[in-house]
């Protein structure tokens, strides 16, 4: 995978890691996930580089997730999981940062500093 942010320029720990990146020269592709959401084998790769089930990646306490019925205990495999992520990018962590094969989430944004 390339070096790349998945960033929400809405959300301000996504900023702070972005200018983080940018302070320390590392050169990473900008992917704003809500608009080009990874795939779910993308996100398969993503939870193997941070060592994460993909129910780490969701962001439980969104709105969203109460919506859509969700609940970690509904036993859902992690494929189940990735496919919820794929459909729905406003559930998953950010920001999260692919860089020289490893992966972090940055939360907080100096995180993200043990992979460059």
């Amino acid at each position: 995978m390339k070096n790349t942010i998945y960033h929400n320029p809405r959300c301000s720990k996504s900023r702070e890691t972005l200018k983080l990146l940018q302070e320390h020269g590392a050169d990473v592709a900008i992917v704003e996930y809500l608009g080009q959401p990874p795939s779910k084998d993308e996100l398969r790769k993503i939870c193997k580089l941070l060592g994460k089930k993909p129910l780490d990646l969701v962001r439980t306490k969104e709105e969203l997730f109460s919506e859509l019925g969700l609940s970690v205990d509904n036993g859902y495999s992690d494929d189940e999981w990735l496919e919820v992520l794929a459909r729905n990018p406003k559930l998953m962590e950010r920001p999260i940062v692919v860089y020289g094969g490893k992966a972090a989430i940055g939360r907080p944004p100096e995180d993200v500093l043990a992979i460059l």
